[in-house]
């Protein structure tokens, strides 16, 4: 039976990632009724947690979390899950090193002792750091407290299948249920149903490597490097036991065409590593790609677009987070 939810919310956000999450709140804050529609139905994901779901946060994003007193409790979901009372800054096994990194430009990494924060004469004093490790969970999780504590409606399980815009609204319908908004916003995803439904124009250029991120099992781990490693024919970062991201320069011909076995991966990394290691078991594992592409317009009528619903692009450093934070 079509449920039909007539009374209308301010704004419909599609997509509970860390953009729709803190989109609510901000508007929240500005006094508007807020409902965010989530297609998946649990929030929990192995791919959001380490080493896969780790994502830096730069100074902006960092800052903007600690104006609205939520830098803290970020942080400490962080330090529950990896059981450490040290930085937040840790993230990933290989980001673990001696001396504190900062960030990278263009693969080429520094570090906080390189820097001289002196010279940052337009920054305004503040607690915060200028760099932080988080996983995605951890993040979301925070998130979607403050937005319920606020009073935003948050529903998951249910996907935006289609909208139609009137004068003084959107009509969203979700499978057998209808919700009316004054304003829909799609926060769906790079593959965001909002923006192919709203015929948003979404230009850019193909990508050139399918990129993977797999947890592996390995019968000789002593034939690959642990760190990161460019290659002729790629490049791959090891940590153990098994964590492995790579990339493959072949203009994206694998990504999503067909399912990611133990015996394409392991083809992958001999390619790419030059060696002839061998693995025994493929436990996880995603691909991606650095096609980059953006919507010529952000806003058709009553309907707008927010972080990879608007624009893509690799997602090595964490920068769709980071890009969709500073643009929410």
């Amino acid at each position: 039976m079509h449920k039909h939810h007539p009374l209308p919310h301010d704004v419909v956000i599609a997509g509970a990632g860390p953009v729709g999450l803190m989109l609510a709140c901000e508007l929240r804050l500005a006094g508007c009724s807020v409902l965010v529609l989530e297609q998946a139905a649990d929030p929990h994901s192995p791919l959001k947690r380490l080493p896969f779901g780790m994502r830096g946060l730069s100074a902006p994003s960092i800052e903007a979390f600690y104006r609205r007193g939520m830098l803290d409790d970020i942080a400490a979901r962080q330090h529950a899950k990896d059981g450490s009372g040290s930085s937040a800054s840790n993230g990933a096994h290989w980001m673990q090193q001696p001396r504190r990194p900062a960030g990278h430009f263009a693969g080429i990494q520094f570090f906080h002792d390189d820097l001289d924060t002196s010279k940052w004469l337009f920054r305004l004093p503040s607690p915060a750091g200028t760099s932080m490790a988080v996983e995605m969970e951890a993040l979301e999780s925070a998130l979607a407290a403050r937005a319920t504590a606020m009073g935003v409606e948050i529903r998951r399980g249910l996907s935006v299948d289609a909208f139609e815009q009137s004068d003084d609204g959107v009509t969203v319908r979700t499978g057998d249920a209808t919700f009316h908004g004054r304003w829909l916003v799609g926060c769906d995803g790079g593959r965001s149903m909002v923006r192919k439904a709203g015929g948003f124009e979404f230009v850019g250029t193909d990508p050139e490597f399918t990129g993977y991120s797999v947890e592996v099992e390995i019968s000789d781990p002593d034939k690959l490097r642990t760190g990161r490693h460019y290659t002729p024919t790629g490049m791959y970062t090891y940590a153990r036991p098994g964590t492995i991201a790579m990339v493959e320069f072949d203009g994206s011909a694998f990504h999503r065409t067909r399912p990611i076995t133990r015996e394409h991966v392991q083809a992958v990394l001999r390619r790419v590593s030059g060696t002839d290691v061998t693995l025994t078991a493929l436990r996880l594992a995603t691909t991606w790609t650095d096609r980059a592409c953006q919507a010529t317009d952000y806003r058709k009528g009553r309907v707008l677009l927010a972080g990879d619903a608007a624009h893509i692009h690799s997602p090595l450093g964490g920068q769709g987070s980071i890009s969709g934070l500073a643009t929410r």
